[in-house]
């Protein structure tokens, strides 16, 4: 019987490993091979590595110290603090509210709340804060300048331009350089209380004060008990008429108690009690006589 001759073999690849080639070869399973496999690996050791809780906690000891011992590098600690911009008093209030234990870590320090601490004092305008080289932490202080004393129901308080206040005052002889301003609210209108103040500048010398009224209008107070109402709306051209009329007449040196500038159109003045009585008299004469 006649041999059989084995047929040559096939090389092309079966229908099922022609498939899992292709598949092999796609974006995501080479992506799946090179880094997620590897990942994964990685995953399940780390995984069980920590499964056991004496193992966590020494290496969250070890973690502790690494921490520690970076923190604690000298290029990292902060060994003082150099305020500027602030006088003496103030820099000794920064200091109050802001107690920190030199030498420390930079890493310990809150500078976003020491930042806040230091803001929140009423002398303070603005606060700069930054860590120097060399382990200082610096702090620039802008003031608030006062500009008015004002009388309120508490006492006697600075305030700046804005109305802020800067800080109280035990007595008026303190700032006797500042003008004086009292009422409720007259914080508010300091702005308007300056522009006043400026316009008045030819009666500098007998000014007493503002009293503010109702909150929405001024009285500017003179030496020799004289007033003058200001009204609601643009009091600072009505005060110009005022001081324009006392040029010209002497209005203010004559026996006027008060000069009402409530209704500029129709400005009203009062004279002492005697003066009126002998001006009355005087018209009466006049009458008499004709």
């Amino acid at each position: 019987m006649p041999e059989m001759t084995p047929l040559p073999r096939d090389p092309a690849p079966s229908r099922l490993a022609y498939r899992m080639q292709r598949l092999a070869l796609t974006p995501g399973m080479r992506r799946a091979f090179v880094f997620g496999l590897p990942a994964a690996s990685l995953s399940l050791i780390v995984a069980l590595a920590l499964s056991d809780q004496g193992r966590r906690d020494a290496m969250g000891l070890w973690w502790q110290d690494v921490k520690a011992e970076i923190q604690q590098r000298e290029e990292f600690m902060v060994k003082l603090m150099a305020i500027d911009g602030a006088s003496d008093s103030i820099a000794q209030d920064i200091r109050e509210v802001v107690p920190l234990d030199f030498p420390m870590s930079s890493f310990d320090l809150d500078l976003a709340g020491i930042q806040a601490e230091v803001a929140g004092l009423d002398a303070v305008k603005k606060a700069d804060i930054r860590i120097k080289p060399g382990g200082v932490l610096h702090i620039q202080i802008a003031e608030r300048v006062p500009a008015l004393v004002w009388r309120n129901s508490d006492g006697l308080e600075l305030i700046d331009a804005t109305g802020k206040r800067v800080s109280a005052l035990e007595h008026r002889a303190k700032r006797a350089d500042l003008p004086l301003v009292t009422g409720k609210a007259a914080d508010r209108a300091a702005a308007e209380a300056l522009d006043l103040l400026a316009a008045a500048a030819p009666l500098q010398k007998r000014i007493r004060g503002l009293v503010r009224v109702g909150e929405r209008r001024w009285t500017l107070v003179l030496d020799r008990d004289q007033r003058i109402l200001l009204p609601e709306v643009d009091p600072v051209s009505a005060l110009e008429q005022v001081i324009a009329v006392d040029e010209a007449q002497e209005l203010l040196g004559r026996d006027v108690v008060l000069v009402d500038m409530r209704r500029p159109a129709r400005p009203t003045v009062r004279l002492v009690p005697d003066s009126a009585k002998i001006l009355r008299q005087i018209k009466l004469d006049e009458l008499g006589d004709d």
